[in-house]
């Protein structure tokens, strides 16, 4: 219990069980005052009345479900067809039509214009390569690119005649000079192909060969055309000069 002297208000802790009923005196420590304390009235006991209990609310059952019905029968009917051709005729039924215009047209334009082209591009192949001596003729730089794809424009109906080669002293120096006629013997004109030259031995046996051009580029129907080849130096074993058209690649 808390004592607190009444002159000086000083507080004091005290044990209440050394306090009797009629109560007790006591000093003051502090100031020296005497004063008679009762002792500490025991506290109300508190009685807390126990809570009810909620009630629970328990659902009333629920009813039992209706037995199922049996399904209603749905009364038959019986189609009446007069014929089978009728019967045929109700089974089959045309599609509806879709409305607007039919791609069908438009589709055939794009095809037609695929196959034009197709047989445009295979004319044209075809005329390149049943005309390119004609083609050669007249744009000779063409014969490389149809030697490059292994095509040959032809040298039929050219010839090379009255060719010879003889030695000769050129400023102290010895020379080859090689000559001859080269003839169109068509009726149309050719391109004139590259010349190659072949210098062998007695035994026939190759020791030097080069190629050279004439002096046209093509030679007109039933005409002729001369070219001359000059070689430096040649080989003291030649024997013979040989001459004919380059093939392609040499």
């Amino acid at each position: 219990m808390i004592l607190t002297c009444p002159e000086c208000a000083t507080r004091y802790q005290a044990d209440a069980a050394q306090f009797q009923p009629s109560g007790r005196k006591v000093r003051c420590a502090r100031c020296g005052h005497v004063w008679h304390q009762s002792p500490a009235l025991p506290e109300p006991e508190i009685v807390v009345p126990e809570a009810a209990p909620e009630p629970v609310h328990v659902p009333p059952p629920a009813p039992e479900p209706p037995p199922p019905q049996p399904p209603a029968q749905m009364p038959i009917r019986k189609a009446i067809v007069s014929s089978p051709a009728v019967a045929r005729e109700m089974a089959v039924q045309a599609p509806p039509r879709l409305s607007g215009p039919s791609p069908w047209p438009m589709h055939a334009a794009v095809a037609a214009g695929w196959l034009l082209l197709i047989a445009a591009a295979g004319g044209i192949a075809w005329s390149l390569i049943s005309f390119r001596a004609q083609i050669a003729t007249l744009w000779p730089q063409s014969a490389s690119l149809y030697a490059a794809v292994g095509m040959k424009t032809g040298t039929a109906g050219l010839d090379i005649e009255n060719y010879a080669g003889h030695r000769a002293m050129e400023n102290g120096q010895p020379v080859l000079l090689v000559s001859g006629v080269i003839v169109n013997s068509t009726s149309r004109e050719l391109p004139v192909p590259t010349i190659r030259a072949a210098l062998t031995d007695g035994d026939g046996r190759e020791l030097y060969h080069w190629t050279f051009m004439a002096d046209a580029m093509t030679l007109g129907a039933g005409k002729r055309v001369p070219f001359h080849a000059r070689l430096a130096n040649p080989p003291r074993a030649l024997r013979h000069v040989e001459l004919r058209f380059a093939k392609d690649g040499e």
